[in-house]
């Protein structure tokens, strides 16, 4: 049953109640039957599940079947567990640092159930008792107060003066006057939005004004606030593009590894003349130290300090990350999906324009007229939020509310109600009677007999009418919301206070105009937005009109660009959508299934897409985009943990600087991406040329070395390089857009390439300078300490090239110097690990001249002018062709 559709006394007929609510055994079998009211209660993902999970990547599989196979080679060679204990260091170590809560349901749950009201007052027995809100039933008797949390959805059955505020659910930035009378629907086919239902009540609004019986109509999960609960449950936590990219590359990796091992596993077996176990020892000791030499074993490590680096400088520009991997999201979000309440605007009414003669008596008249309290220490009213906006207005004119209730007590009022659309007070003021009255504007005009102007009563007529009203227009047209002031002087105390002895040969005054204003420094975010390629879109609950209007002041709704009800979104196809949602950027009177519906709509079509939003009605959408962003202050505790990231200061601003903080990340993991692969593409060429000729280069636990502790320094400060002076004037990157775009894969071929020769020079120089033989040896102590040298410093030398893709790296103005450090401590690392007897001898190392220390050392740096001159040509055939 469409219960806002049938009067009150049809739905307690359906919910089988009455006005004196159920008897105690009723409410005890329904709760029985239908359960508790609360919400349910998602299963936990335990910490021993996410570690595994973290296990199941394919380059980890890989590792630890080397691990076992090294392990095994031990024990039949009687030799160290070296290797195997590194390498289980490494999984243990990625694994560790892998497993994050990125599953934030359960929290987002609880935040739920923490928003429900702890106890409520109903009618049981027909006598009023305070009861568990949890232990509430469909068919009970609530009644609501101001200051009330609303604990379930219910149908209201009376009302006097009932305002509820609803923001966190519908984005209706003020609250909702309430009636009792049924919604007619226009079309017997559709449907009344969640924010028009104004005869309902729902659970996570509460009570901001008068006060009204309900009865409730659901409880638990079959609330309105149950079926965001359950959109939670069932929303899906999609990938970023970087872990979608290291996904990729993860496979690609393994199949490389398993690919060349069957390679030389093969080449090996025709070289020895059949199988024997001598041979498949050294055939699976060789694919050991191919699969160690393949994956970079340091990457995952890098790449979440990088972030993590990345999280911290984010928190000092006061956007809280709660999910690592979303750093570098936020640097290709093309679409910014933006609620508009508190997130956009201030979330706080404020009066912004009047039409009167006398505007110190309009503000007085509205104040007093005002059951909001602001005392000259406070900084703000409080109260209803219209009524705190007109009390700070008249707080600015120097109208102080305190002492306008001293000076002008009141002694009597007819309350607001939404039939007739006014408020009056009666006020006692030196010996004489005064009365304000505030309201509507058409009501008003319609009880006023005179107008106030030039500090006198003149007669109203058709003309004055008429202009006020087109004046009025002119006010809502810009989505101001309009309130009217009159007063009326009394001989003496009315001898009645009813509304059809007060409201009646009023003075009108005039009326203002309020609106939930914009944030200032959202107008410039808007507009680094759109410099950065980035199309933000507006969706509220709020009405049409003011949606409208706020979008065209912020720039969000352009040429060409429509606006929509959630009514019209929620009649269209999927495929009427799919057609035109492009051409939409403002959404109005929105459901929480409508929002979602839109973030997955430009996420189907390849867009990443950012959701920011601080209400409860958010977090399905905000959990379904590529990033969710809530907000820290006004944000509810729900929003905050189904989202990717907080913001601290809830400033739409600093989502800007957060775009550029992930753009430059990512551009810096990259750079260590492109680091760390050339060197393992090298080690993959050194050992399968070497193995090809028939001798050994280096054995795993030289190449786990290279990789944990010389690569992973250099490329750790590369992480910390700053970012490129237009890096907030290009386009969005492509989500599609594969790891190796813009030409990495061709520069790490070749720079793979280049460091294995330099390498393979390297040991066959350091075999002659030992032994003054120019051959190839099958093993060779001076050798493969040459070899590592070279291969170490080569990879210390080449970090600085990393710098920058293209650029020279003696043109860039600025100085990694974290990237300094780390050549210094790589370089003693790996002198240490060669020249200290102890460490020499457990890496099976020979004792190395300064000559050819110098000689390895010098290969090493060979890398620095020779990608400089590949650099020069790449930019020569660049600006070649930008010039066809």
């Amino acid at each position: 049953m469409k219960y806002y559709c049938e009067d009150a006394a049809r739905v307690l007929e359906e919910v089988g109640s009455t006005p004196n609510g159920l008897s105690s055994a009723e409410a005890a079998i329904r709760l029985a039957k239908n359960g508790h009211n609360k919400l349910a209660e998602p299963e936990k993902v335990s910490l021993v599940r996410r570690f595994l999970q973290q296990l199941a990547d394919p380059m980890i599989i890989i590792l630890l079947a080397a691990a076992a196979i090294s392990g095994v080679l031990s024990v039949v060679e009687g030799e160290s567990f070296a290797d195997v204990i590194i390498i289980l260091s490494v999984v243990l170590i990625n694994a560790v640092l892998g497993v994050y809560q990125e599953n934030k349901a359960e929290a987002a749950i609880e935040a739920l159930q923490q928003m429900s009201a702890a106890t409520s007052k109903v009618m049981r027995d027909g006598k009023m008792c305070v009861i568990p809100s949890q232990e509430l039933v469909v068919g009970d008797i609530v009644m609501l107060e101001a200051g009330d949390a609303v604990p379930a959805d219910g149908r209201i059955i009376d009302s006097a003066s009932l305002k509820i505020e609803e923001a966190a659910l519908t984005g209706e930035s003020v609250p909702v006057s309430k009636f009792i009378d049924l919604i007619e629907l226009r079309d017997p086919a559709g449907d009344v939005p969640l924010g028009d239902r104004k005869n309902m009540v729902y659970m996570g609004s509460s009570v901001a004004y008068g006060r009204g019986t309900v009865v409730v109509t659901g409880t638990g999960m079959d609330t309105e606030m149950g079926k965001i609960a359950d959109a939670l449950s069932r929303a899906e936590q999609s990938q970023t593009p970087l872990q979608i990219k290291l996904a990729q590359l993860s496979r690609v990796l393994t199949k490389l590894v398993l690919g060349i091992c069957a390679v030389i596993f093969g080449v090996q077996i025709i070289r020895a003349g059949g199988f024997d176990f001598e041979t498949i020892l050294h055939s699976f000791m060789i694919a050991v130290s191919l699969a160690v030499a393949a994956i970079p074993e340091g990457l995952a490590a890098v790449v979440t300090i990088v972030l993590s680096i990345g999280v911290t400088n984010m928190s000092r520009r006061r956007a809280i990350i709660r999910r690592l991997t979303a750093v570098e999201t936020l640097g290709c979000a093309q679409i910014i999906c933006s609620d508009k309440t508190g997130t956009l605007t201030q979330n706080s009414m404020t009066v912004t324009d009047t039409w009167t003669d006398d505007p110190v008596l309009l503000a007085r008249a509205m104040a007093l007229c005002s059951d909001a309290k602001r005392s000259l220490g406070m900084h703000t009213a409080e109260g209803e939020p219209t009524e705190a906006a007109l009390v700070n207005h008249a707080h600015d004119l120097h109208e102080y509310k305190d002492e306008l209730d001293e000076k002008y007590p009141r002694i009597g009022e007819a309350p607001f109600d939404s039939m007739r659309k006014m408020m009056s007070t009666v006020h006692r003021v030196d010996g004489s009677i005064v009365q304000y009255t505030k309201g509507a504007t058409e009501m008003l005009l319609a009880r006023c007999d005179g107008y106030w102007q030039d500090g006198q009563i003149k007669p109203i007529t058709d003309e004055y009418k008429a202009m006020a009203l087109e004046r009025a227009k002119e006010f809502a047209d810009r989505a101001l919301r309009l309130l009217a002031a009159a007063f009326r002087p009394w001989d003496g105390e009315p001898d009645s206070y009813e509304p059809e002895n007060l409201e009646q040969h009023l003075v009108f005054i005039g009326f203002l105009g309020m609106i939930d204003p914009c944030r200032p420094e959202v107008y410039d975010a808007i507009k680094e937005c759109r410099a950065a390629g980035i199309r933000p879109i507006m969706i509220t609950g709020d009405h049409i009109d003011t949606a409208v209007a706020i979008a065209k002041d912020l720039g969000i709704l352009g040429e060409g660009q429509r606006a929509v009800t959630g009514s019209e979104l929620g009649a269209m196809s999927d495929e009427e959508f799919e057609a035109c949602y492009q051409d939409i950027s403002v959404y109005a009177r929105v459901q929480p299934e409508h929002k979602t519906r839109i973030v997955n709509a430009w996420r189907k079509a390849g867009y990443v897409t950012a959701m920011t939003g601080d209400g409860v009605n958010d977090a399905p959408s905000i959990k379904s985009a590529d990033i969710g962003v809530g907000m820290g202050i006004t944000g509810t505790d729900v929003t905050k943990n189904v989202a990717d990231m907080v913001l601290a200061d809830d400033n739409f601003a600093t989502i800007v600087g957060a775009v550029e903080e992930g753009r430059r990340i990512y551009d810096n993991i990259r750079k260590a991406i492109q680091f760390l692969l050339g060197s393992n593409m090298s080690e993959v060429i050194s050992i399968f040329a070497a193995t090809l000729m028939g001798f050994v280069i280096l054995e795993p636990v030289h190449l786990l070395w290279i990789n944990l502790v010389t690569d992973s320094l250099p490329a750790l400060a590369l992480g910390l390089e700053k970012g490129e002076r237009d890096i907030m004037r290009r386009r969005p990157r492509s989500a599609k857009a594969g790891i190796f775009a813009d030409g990495m894969g061709a520069d790490i071929a070749y720079q793979g390439l280049m460091v294995s020769a330099l390498t393979l020079a390297s040991f066959f120089i350091g075999h002659y300078m030992e032994s003054g033989i120019w051959e190839i040896p099958a093993r060779s102590a001076a050798g493969t300490t040459m070899a590592f040298l070279t291969m170490s410093m080569a990879e210390i030398f080449h970090s600085f090239n990393m710098r920058s893709q293209r650029h020279s790296i003696f043109t860039l103005r600025t100085i990694n110097w974290a990237l300094w450090i780390s050549l210094a401590a790589a370089l003693l690392m790996t002198t240490v690990v060669c020249e200290i007897p102890a460490m020499a001898a457990a890496f099976s190392f020979s004792t190395v001249t300064l000559r050819e220390y110098s000689v390895a050392v010098g290969l090493g740096a060979m890398v620095i002018p020779i990608v400089e001159i590949v650099k020069l040509f790449q930019r020569m055939a660049a600006k070649a062709s930008r010039a066809q």
